[in-house]
C-alpha cells in the first residue's frame, strides 16, 4: 500500500478506502488480507526461531492499511475524548482522511509525540475505592492500535496455551469453559492469586523495557 502523499489533496486516498470499506457503518472489520498476511509472517518468524530478535518494524506502523484499520478498530470501540477534546464525531465531521495522512505523516518523518493521557477514576465493584484509568486522545489510540497490530503476533508466538487474556480469538468465557472441563477431568484444586494493586506502583518503564528486550523492540 502506497503512503499518502503530503501537500494538495492531502488525505483524499485514505477518503477513498474509508468509502470503500463503509467505515461509518462499522459492519465488517475483518483484519485486511495484507495486514493478515504481515502478520502471518511475523508470528511464523517468533515462533520457529524465539531467539530472533525484530529491528525493522517501525515503518509498518505508518503503511496506510494498517492506520486505516487502526482507525477502525479504534472508531469501532468508542469510548471517551482524551485531553484535547476531540471525538470521533468530529474528527468524521473534518474529513478522517485528513486526520489519518497527518498521523501517517507525524509517524514517517519520527514526528510523533504522544500527549498526556486523562485520567479519571472509577470505583471498584466491591466497593474497596477506586480505580484509576487513564483515557489517551483519539490519536494516540489509533496510533497504539497501529503498533498492536504490527507488534501482537510476535508476542503471540511467546505465549502459552493457558494463556486467555487479551489474547486475540479468546476470551474470559473461553477460559471458564477449560477450567470446567478440566473440573470435569478430575482436577479439584485452584489456586486463585491476585498481586493486590501490582499495576498502581509498579515500574512501566521497567515493565515495558523488559517487554521489548525479549524480542529486541
Amino acid at each position: 500500500m502506497k503512503p499518502v502523499k503530503a501537500g494538495g489533496g492531502k488525505g483524499l486516498w485514505f477518503e477513498a478506502l474509508l468509502k470503500k470499506g463503509r467505515i461509518r457503518r462499522l459492519g465488517n472489520l475483518e483484519t485486511p488480507d495484507t495486514i493478515r498476511s504481515l502478520q502471518r509472517k511475523l508470528y511464523l518468524k517468533a515462533k520457529s526461531e524465539p531467539e530472533y530478535r525484530f529491528y525493522l518494524l517501525y515503518d509498518k506502523l505508518y503503511r496506510g492499511d494498517i492506520l486505516l484499520h487502526a482507525y477502525r478498530l479504534a472508531r469501532a470501540n468508542g469510548g471517551a475524548s482524551g485531553v484535547d477534546g476531540v471525538t470521533f464525531d468530529q474528527i468524521d465531521e473534518q474529513g478522517a482522511g485528513p486526520f489519518l495522512a497527518k498521523l501517517q505523516e507525524e509517524l514517517k518523518k519520527q514526528e510523533y509525540r504522544p500527549m498526556p493521557v486523562r485520567r479519571v477514576y472509577i470505583p471498584k465493584p466491591n466497593g474497596s475505592g477506586q480505580r484509576p484509568l487513564g483515557i489517551p486522545c483519539l490519536r494516540d489510540r489509533v496510533a497504539q492500535t497501529a503498533a498492536n497490530l504490527v507488534l501482537q503476533p510476535i508476542f503471540e508466538a511467546d505465549l502459552t496455551d493457558n494463556a486467555y487474556a487479551y489474547r486475540p480469538r479468546r476470551s474470559a468465557q473461553d477460559a471458564v469453559r477449560r477450567v470446567h472441563a478440566l473440573l470435569r477431568q478430575g482436577h479439584t484444586d485452584v489456586v486463585d492469586a491476585d498481586l493486590s494493586k501490582y499495576l498502581d506502583s509498579c515500574s512501566y518503564y521497567t515493565l515495558d523495557s523488559e517487554l521489548a528486550s525479549k524480542r529486541g523492540i
